[in-house]
């Protein structure tokens, strides 16, 4: 199993990602709204970045950090939802794909909980 982590820097897509995801069988996520670097910088007021910088940036708005325990067998399958949705990832502004490997999971598959019957 894998930790799937993408930063979708192009939120116009979000909800097209996330049906996309769960069409092709990826129905577990946790979505984030966050901040990348550039952005917090200019919120700040930092003289980092010029005014053009910002510009080509779009430090304006938050991205959305989607999260998701997959098998193994799945990034191909997201991979090609993700492309197929933002684009390619080495062009600016699109996002940023990243897994880890995970050596012990829990809680992903429910099950109904144990009756006082099937206890004894």
């Amino acid at each position: 199993m894998k930790l799937m982590i993408f930063i979708l820097n192009k939120n116009d897509v979000l909800d097209k990602l996330l049906e996309g995801f769960s069409a092709a069988g990826l129905k577990g996520a946790t979505i984030i709204e966050s901040t990348g670097l550039a952005v917090a910088l200019s919120r700040m007021g930092s003289n980092i970045f010029s005014a053009s910088i910002k510009a080509l940036l779009n430090t304006e708005e938050n991205n959305h950090t989607i999260i998701s325990i997959i098998k193994d067998d799945q990034l191909d399958i997201a991979r090609k939802v993700i492309y197929r949705t933002v684009g390619d990832l080495s062009l600016p502004n699109t996002g940023v794909l990243c897994t880890l490997p995970l050596d012990f999971v829990e809680g992903t598959k429910k099950r109904a909980p144990v009756t006082e019957s099937e206890d004894k």
